[in-house]
């Protein structure tokens, strides 16, 4: 399909930098194809479900991925930010690099002096390959559980671009860009359908009968490379890695055997529930890398429904809500967000969508 048919204009104010306070005070638009959005908020969102409704969660954590450092070649510096994106072995990470072009395999790199580190103030690495749109295979000296520490000590909280380049990351970020039920570090941006989620609404949605399991995709920074290409047939997702335990596989083929919905917070949960479902929707144990990429055609197998926020114009996740709730409705839907003043991306506001009817 034509990229340009994802396109939209998005003024400036209506991206969010800060979240809301509290965080399910944030607004929720209804989309359900056929009929007119429905404005409403977060907290409202039990009334929306029924008992037995299956919320699916991503409880991967998002680890200080931002790595800002010096690169040597001989006598000659330069200063380079790495964003790590996908671990692939104990010290080895794809991240992609800024500039690229003063990247070159066999590079040293030096990460963090700013003397926060353990490590007399660096994190060193060598680069051991140079891939495709400034992307790189970086080789630690440490690995394992002494490489986390050292990028908690280093690294920055890897905000999105359309807020980096809007202000500093601070301490409150790292309450903030994080949802309350994060517990499998790997993530480099948040699974943010879920930032909405506080205490009081998971207590509300237990009295409503409303179940909760869990899934992990470790989302990457491909999350906010724009689409380049004019067609989506041109276009190469990044991988990112993920599970699904048997314990839920079994939870969620057991609620649909009974009738119940499903509904995916947010669309990393959703891409990997249709990366471990069988053609007839049965989802199974499933553990791997998933670079799967949904646009309008795509026949769902899983979810009923999906919470999610607002995302860039032209993005594979744009592409992706397209495909689910039709992408007249998603058009339209958006248009009315934006002259109703709804908050958009990372930070910002929800919407609820229907599966559209195939």
């Amino acid at each position: 399909m034509r990229v340009d048919l994802f396109d939209f204009d998005l003024p400036e104010e209506r991206i969010a930098l800060r979240p809301a306070e509290p965080r399910d005070s944030a607004r929720l638009l209804k989309v359900v194809p056929g009929a007119p959005p429905e404005d409403l908020t977060v907290r409202d969102l039990p009334s929306l479900l029924r008992s037995g409704d299956v919320l699916v969660f991503n409880d991967t954590k998002v680890i200080p991925a931002q790595l800002k450092g010096v690169r040597r070649r001989g006598e000659a510096t330069a200063q380079v930010e790495a964003t790590l994106h996908m671990r692939i072995g104990p010290d080895r990470w794809l991240a992609f690099m800024r500039p690229g072009k003063r990247i070159a395999e066999g590079d040293r790199i030096h990460f963090g002096h700013d003397g926060n580190s353990c490590f007399l103030g660096q994190l060193d690495a060598m680069v051991l390959e140079k891939r495709e749109g400034g992307e790189v295979l970086l080789g630690f000296d440490v690995s394992g559980p002494f490489l986390d520490e050292a990028l908690h000590s280093v690294g920055h909280i890897p905000l999105p671009p359309y807020i980096a380049s809007k202000r500093e990351d601070d301490e409150r970020d790292r309450r903030d860009y994080q949802t309350i039920y994060a517990r499998e570090e790997g993530a480099v941006a948040a699974p943010t359908a879920g930032l909405h989620f506080t205490p009081d609404l998971f207590a509300a949605l237990d009295a409503m009968g409303v179940e909760r399991r869990f899934v992990t995709l470790h989302v990457g920074a491909g999350t906010f490379l724009p689409v380049k290409a004019d067609d989506t047939d041109e276009h190469r997702m990044h991988a990112e890695s993920g599970t699904v335990s048997a314990e839920t596989a079994a939870a969620l083929n057991a609620a649909r055997v009974r009738g119940r919905r499903i509904v995916a917070v947010g669309t990393t949960s959703l891409r990997l529930l249709e990366s471990a479902a069988a053609q007839d929707g049965t989802v199974k144990e499933w553990s791997g890398a998933t670079d799967i990429f949904i646009t309008p055609g795509y026949r769902f197998k899983t979810a009923d429904m999906l919470m999610t926020n607002f995302h860039l114009p032209r993005s594979t996740l744009f592409m992706l809500v397209s495909a689910f709730a039709g992408l007249d409705t998603m058009r339209a839907a958006y248009a009315h967000a934006i002259s109703t003043g709804y908050r958009f991306y990372s930070y910002g506001d929800a919407s609820l969508l229907f599966r559209q009817q195939t």
